[in-house]
């Protein structure tokens, strides 16, 4: 009888050994997705705000040079500034599909990729 105490008890210690292993593990896999996803972010980021200086500068320079065709000084930079106008209009109203959903589905599978390549090494073993 003392010999099943002792079997039922070291089965006690594997399964908490396993739980806590699990436990462990699921955490590793959390601060894996959340460090990649803030690092995607952050690289994001730096690269729009890079972009919006290569726009803002090019923009300017467009706008003069507009401005120097056409004979006035303020006319290039309000057809600049009409051009973004009506840009931002038509994003605005397909924010949805060209924001909304891209952003969501970006983010999806950057969560499951690693889900996804952990599955396939499984399945080669």
């Amino acid at each position: 009888m003392s010999e099943t105490f002792k079997k039922v008890e070291g089965l006690t210690d594997h399964v908490k050994e396993y739980i806590t292993t699990r436990v462990e593990l699921a955490k590793l896999r959390f601060a894996e997705k959340t460090s990649l996803t803030i690092g995607n972010l952050i690289a994001s980021i730096v690269v729009a705000v890079l972009f919006l200086f290569v726009l803002l500068f090019g923009s300017i320079a467009g706008a003069w040079a507009l401005s120097d065709w056409i004979g006035k000084n303020y006319a290039g930079f309000l057809i600049v500034a009409g051009f973004y106008l009506l840009v931002a209009i038509i994003v605005w109203f397909a924010r949805h599909s060209l924001i909304r959903f891209p952003v969501m589905n970006a983010i999806i599978k950057m969560l499951h990729k690693k889900e996804e390549d952990e599955e396939n090494k499984e399945e080669e073993q």
